[in-house]
């Protein structure tokens, strides 16, 4: 079994050590993504514009590796606030349709770059 790193300049490369996601036996693995621009623009005008740019992120990690938002089975939504949680609710509805991947949301204390809030998803590839 072979893990193949994720790359790709379509979204802001990483801060640190690791790689934008992963892929290994059909499964895809998403780094966890704050609001960053490709060109490395912190989004954090408000929650909904960070979310956006956050999910827009993972999506193009999903396609560079073979899969979409479709294929996703697993979030997790780490906010700064959660009062933010309904801003970030209704754009996270604009991305994902039909069957819901499950989900996890936790509150912390701080996050890369002071970001508003940061996403990680798994996929499994249906290809």
């Amino acid at each position: 079994m072979t893990i193949e790193a994720i790359r790709t300049v379509d979204a802001p490369a990483a801060l640190g050590s690791y790689s934008q996601g992963t892929s290994v036996a059909g499964w895809v693995f998403t780094s966890g993504q704050i609001p960053l621009t490709p060109a490395g623009e912190l989004i954090d005008d408000c929650a909904a514009n960070a979310a956006r740019q956050a999910l827009d992120n993972i999506s193009v990690i999903l396609e560079t590796a073979g899969a979409s938002m479709a294929d996703v089975v697993k979030v997790t939504l780490y906010l700064r606030d959660l009062a933010d949680f309904p801003a970030v609710n209704d754009v996270y509805a604009e991305y994902f349709l039909g069957v819901l991947p499950a989900r996890s949301c936790v509150a912390v204390s701080r996050l890369p770059r002071d970001a508003l809030l940061e996403i990680d998803a798994v996929a499994r590839r249906t290809q």
